[in-house]
């Protein structure tokens, strides 16, 4: 192998690392940026400080070596939650690849199926809720469904198009060797869409979060969801204060995990979009 055979993946190495830095600074920057502003805004507008605690109070508070029982529930119901939405964000985005994919090959499939999978999303979800703990329970499952459907149109919607924008050029060479619509599509296709799916995760992944503190608060009755809820009809405000703090840090790292991932993966699969977008 010569030096040149060897220099293209080193680069594409430490276009990753660059990357993965920017990406870590990134979310380190947004937490800042926000504690700052929401600490501005307790102390600049005077807000009543019985019912609003700033970023300093939580972290007094969270650290406090009084309140150990208060961070072991915190902690137990970060735990359900993070279960919820990951499991949430995986099924609704597996579901949304299958059906985007199946789009991309049958054409009538999406013209027949699209159009009602927009007319349930008009459907807010808070109605859906009882519905879905209906027919499905008030388990896991419930609130897998009810995270992965804010996570399935989405994902749905940006990997359709992606699949549909692969260049033509690249279409009529893969028909004039022969290829069959499955090998066009794994082999073109469905790479030149990974851009898309990740860009599409990144949105979903704390749509994923809210949905399952949905899930948790009209039907499970566990995790930060739940928790949050009790701890504002018991004016337990600190805690309260300590999930909010917790599932928007959570926000962050999500979309700094996909980021990650992202990277990872199109250094692999698709190198030429990650040098145009360096």
């Amino acid at each position: 192998m010569t030096a040149a055979d060897g220099a293209g993946p080193a680069r594409r190495g430490r276009r990753a690392g660059v990357r993965l830095l920017k990406g870590i600074g990134g979310a380190v920057l947004s937490v800042i940026v926000i504690c700052g502003v929401w600490q501005l805004l307790v102390k600049g507008l005077h807000l009543d400080p019985f019912l609003t605690r700033g970023p300093v109070d939580v972290w007094k508070y969270l650290t406090d070596p009084e309140h150990d029982a208060e961070r072991t529930l915190l902690w137990d119901a970060s735990r359900v939650t993070a279960l919820d939405a990951a499991l949430g964000l995986l099924g609704g985005t597996v579901a949304a690849l299958v059906t985007a994919l199946a789009f991309a090959l049958w054409r009538p499939v999406e013209q027949t199926f699209l159009p009602i999978a927009m007319a349930l999303r008009a459907v807010p979800l808070v109605a859906m809720t009882p519905l879905i703990a209906l027919i499905f329970g008030r388990g896991l499952m419930a609130v897998t469904v009810i995270a992965g459907i804010v996570t399935f149109f989405p994902v749905l919607v940006n990997v359709s198009l992606a699949l549909r924008s692969v260049p033509r050029s690249s279409m009529d060479l893969m028909h004039a060797y022969g290829a069959s619509p499955y090998a066009t599509l794994l082999r073109v296709q469905l790479p030149g869409a990974l851009p898309a799916l990740f860009a599409a995760m990144r949105v979903a992944a704390p749509l994923a979060l809210v949905g399952a503190l949905l899930a948790e608060w009209l039907a499970t009755g566990k995790g930060l969801g739940y928790l949050m809820l009790a701890s504002v009809t018991t004016f337990e405000l600190d805690r309260m204060w300590s999930g909010v703090t917790i599932v928007t840090v959570a926000s962050i790292l999500l979309y700094t995990l996909i980021s990650v991932v992202e990277q990872l993966t199109l250094t692999r699969y698709a190198p030429e979009h990650q040098a145009r977008t360096l």
